[in-house]
């Protein structure tokens, strides 16, 4: 049997620049219950950053609100320096209470310098690779926000910066400030919101981070087109839907998450997939009929 490898997946020149790979690993899944403290299992945590990679991903997401501050702690320790893996984090969002608790958005500039120089100091770097604003804040003047981030890539405090659950509008007003190297958003079969930010980040040539890729809802019922073509493919509901996303868009740079070695293996494994033509309008014509019936 042949070792799942995201190369599969193909490679993307981020921002014109750095060339990774598409599919990439996403680090929610690194902590505790409810997103809150450390993970359960931190040695199965620490194997499934181990590796990464061997399975050919050299690019990672995380954020300052995860656990809080858990999951880049703990990417530092396992994965420094960082052979030549494209580490992106995110800030602006606060976490506080329990697990489970609210996420508010604090975007006030003085609070994102903050913010970056202590993911500067958790992920042990002089240089952020991509810094994401989490959210933009409706209490601050959004070119308050977008000004500072001009002002981390000015000072060589990050290389790339981008946006989080935005909208065309949003992303064409901050490019007036900094260049956005990538958005972030949900995105998956069973979750369309976005369908045209992704066009738009294509004709850009703006990296698409989906995340929740692997969602596929009602369509991965049992009978349904995703199980009957997983079952034709031998392969999960989930790995079709991760190669549909690929597919999607030569933008599309897709994060999973996992605490499990054996779950990481099999999520890549959808990188190999290959869809036809016919196949990929069956499933998008499926997935956009069943958003509409769920609206």
């Amino acid at each position: 049997m042949t070792a799942p490898n995201a190369t599969a997946a193909g490679r993307f020149k981020f921002a014109g620049e750095i060339e990774i790979t598409r599919l990439g690993y996403g680090s929610m899944r690194l902590t505790g219950e409810g997103i809150w403290g450390p993970p359960s299992d931190v040695e199965e945590a620490r194997r499934v950053l181990r590796r990464l990679p061997e399975v050919g991903i050299d690019f990672i997401d995380t954020a300052d609100s995860y656990g809080p501050y858990v999951a880049e702690d703990l990417i530092a320790e396992t994965l420094h320096p960082y052979d030549r893996m494209f580490v992106a984090t995110k800030g602006g969002l606060v976490r506080y209470g329990k697990a489970n608790g609210p996420w508010p958005i604090v975007c006030r500039p003085d609070y994102l310098r903050q913010c970056v120089q202590m993911s500067l100091r958790r992920l042990k770097r002089e240089q952020i690779d991509l810094w994401q604003l989490h959210r933009i804040d409706p209490k601050v003047p959004r070119d308050e926000q977008f000004g500072v981030i001009r002002e981390f890539l000015d000072q060589g405090l990050v290389r790339f910066a981008g946006l989080s659950m935005v909208s065309i509008e949003e992303i064409e007003a901050a490019r007036k400030v900094f260049p956005v190297a990538s958005v972030q958003s949900r995105f998956s079969l069973s979750e369309r919101t976005y369908d045209d930010v992704v066009d738009y980040c294509e004709r850009e040539g703006i990296g698409f981070i989906p995340y929740a890729p692997l969602a596929a809802g009602n369509l991965a019922a049992p009978g349904s087109i995703v199980d009957e073509l997983a079952r034709a493919k031998g392969a999960t509901p989930s790995q079709i839907a991760l190669a549909w996303v690929l597919k999607r868009s030569p933008v599309m740079l897709p994060i999973f998450g996992t605490s499990r070695v054996a779950h990481l293996d099999e999520n890549i494994a959808g990188a190999s997939i290959s869809l036809s033509d016919e196949e990929f309008a069956e499933l998008d014509a499926a997935s956009k009929t069943n958003a509409k019936i769920t609206e």
